[in-house]
């Protein structure tokens, strides 16, 4: 008892004298206290920042995750926006210089792969197709492709009506207002009947469709089929087979005497878009026919007549296309 008692006592005069010390130098102790508290603000203020360099870091590696696991692929070339990638201005392809009116003016025509739609409708704004069809592997390129057509379509019609309200204006100042009237009502009406038979929506029309294994029954001949910078994608993605049957498809679809002509992407671009997918990669692997090889398989197996090679038209073009273009006679 005598123990606890003397250490119980020297416990409460260490106490004693700490408070007496605390009392005489308040500052000092207020001092120490702030270090301390200084000490542990710092402290806990490295934890966050380092928490959230942590977090900031395991966010940046999950965006990019996300950004490789979201990234688009187009294992059948069916890019968005591809002419505008390739060509400065919708009016500037090339490949409109080296087509001949001959081939599209009154013709039914079938363009295969016609991505956006745009040449489809340039060509027959320019040449005067009867019809022309453009088919896609991609609904949604269809879609891009109806966009576009009922963009041009307006444009046509403001141009059609500012040409009016000129040609009304120039006779007035002529002829007279009274005169004018009546020969330029006379001329409004020619006007809008041959704006019905040449209106782009009843010449050009667009359908998604995989034209190397559709089973589609088709009524419908055509005196001009355009296969631009296609040949590659049925390639890789259907072997030599697929590539057999597009030719076979093509030649079923003319007319006798119609024509086919044919832009294919050359070897190197193969091996430039071969891993695009598993089943693109197998098939390169496999391929026997190259693109060197199809004008004898069009003309010796297919039964197609003669062909012309226009290439020599675009020599010196710096814009969109520098592929080989042929012209093949059915």
């Amino acid at each position: 008892m005598k123990e606890e008692k003397e250490n119980k006592n020297g416990i409460m005069e260490r106490k004693r004298k700490r408070n007496d010390r605390n009392k005489k130098n308040p500052e000092e102790n207020q001092n120490n206290h702030n270090e301390d508290q200084d000490q542990k603000n710092a402290v806990k203020d490295d934890k966050e920042k380092k928490s959230e360099e942590k977090t900031t870091k395991q966010e940046v590696t999950t965006n990019n995750n996300n950004k490789r696991k979201h990234k688009i692929v187009f294992p059948y070339g069916n890019y968005r926006n591809y002419y505008g990638y390739r060509l400065n201005e919708l009016d500037g392809d090339p490949r409109l210089k080296v087509f001949e009116k001959d081939w599209f003016q009154g013709k039914d025509c079938l363009d295969i792969g016609c991505n956006s739609g745009i040449l489809t409708i340039q060509i027959a704004r320019k040449f005067h197709c009867k019809s022309i069809l453009g088919i896609d592997i991609d609904s949604d390129r269809v879609s891009d492709a109806y966009w576009h057509l009922r963009k041009f379509a307006r444009t046509e019609n403001v141009e059609k009506n500012s040409t009016k309200v000129a040609r009304l204006e120039i006779k007035n100042e002529v002829n007279g207002a009274e005169h004018s009237a009546s020969a330029s009502s006379v001329e409004i009406k020619d006007d809008n009947s041959a704006s019905s038979k040449g209106d782009l929506f009843n010449v050009v029309s667009f359908r998604q469709e995989n034209f190397a294994q559709s089973q589609r029954p088709s009524g419908k001949q055509y005196d001009t089929i355009l296969c631009l910078s296609v040949t590659k994608w049925i390639h890789l993605n259907w072997g030599d087979d697929g590539l057999i049957t597009l030719f076979s498809k093509i030649w079923r679809l003319l007319h006798p005497g119609g024509i086919l002509v044919l832009e294919p992407q050359p070897w190197q671009s193969y091996e430039k878009n071969r891993r695009v997918s598993e089943t693109t990669a197998m098939n390169y692997r496999t391929i026997v026919f190259r693109p060197e090889s199809f004008r004898e398989i069009l003309l010796d197996k297919i039964g197609f007549r003669r062909v012309e090679d226009i290439t020599a038209g675009l020599s010196g073009s710096k814009a969109g296309f520098d592929r080989p273009i042929f012209v093949y006679h059915k």
